[in-house]
């Protein structure tokens, strides 16, 4: 379970509160406006950025003052950051040891991680050299090596076609069903946030609204919400 409480981030005269639960194995899409500061949200909750108060609580310890690496959190960015220079089983190496000086039971983990994402035999392979479809199940495999508790994903997919978009989420579902994982998401996308997420946050105006069931909310929204929908 995620608990932000009385969250509150300041950067360069931009506020933004939070003050929600998200429970364990929820998956939840956080929409609204450009600038409104939903990267923001997930970089804090990920200890990216600092916090001008409040506290970030996971399963009940507080995380707030503790440096990224340390949180049972993974995050995926909107480039997937791959190291162009490495190869694909590298990348998703760095998973679990940034050294990259893997045992046999790691190497086998990592060769596990590809071939469920459908990129058996490409292990080899540099990013620049596979597809984007490829390079962002790359970057999910890394994920996938990494088995910790929340995954955030800040628009990782914005740069594929609806189609592959599409196939992607499907994988993150299915990733999900294996883990349990909890999923913070954020997206510009209505349908997306309709493929995948049981709850929305709504970020506008200063506050990151509670989580709300995704299909209520989209059926009744409130007017800041209908006027971003259009």
């Amino acid at each position: 379970m995620l608990r932000l409480e009385d969250l509150r981030i300041a950067l360069d005269g931009f506020d933004l509160g939070a003050d929600f639960t998200v429970e364990a194995g929820a998956r939840v899409a956080v929409i609204g406006p450009s600038g409104a500061g939903k990267s923001s949200l997930l970089n804090a909750v990920a200890g990216f950025i600092p916090l001008a108060g409040g506290r970030v609580l996971l399963d009940g310890s507080d995380i707030t003052t503790l440096p990224p690496d340390q949180r049972s959190i993974t995050m995926l960015f909107q480039d997937g950051n791959l190291f162009p220079h490495l190869t694909l089983a590298q990348n998703v190496g760095l998973g679990l040891r940034p050294t990259l000086r893997l045992d046999d039971q790691e190497r086998s983990k990592v060769a596990g991680a590809l071939a469920r994402v459908g990129l058996d035999g490409l292990a080899d392979r540099k990013p620049a050299t596979v597809s984007g479809g490829q390079a962002s199940r790359a970057a999910l495999a890394r994920v996938l090596v990494q088995n910790r508790p929340l995954l955030l994903l800040d628009e990782p997919f914005a740069a594929l076609g609806p189609a592959l978009r599409a196939e992607m989420l499907a994988l993150v579902a299915e990733l999900l069903d294996e883990t349990r994982a909890t999923l913070m998401m954020v997206t510009h996308a209505p349908e997306d946030a309709r493929r995948i997420a049981d709850q929305v946050v709504f970020v506008d105006a200063g506050i990151a609204h509670p989580p709300a069931p995704t299909e209520a909310l989209f059926a009744d929204p409130p007017p800041s919400l209908r006027a971003y929908l259009g």
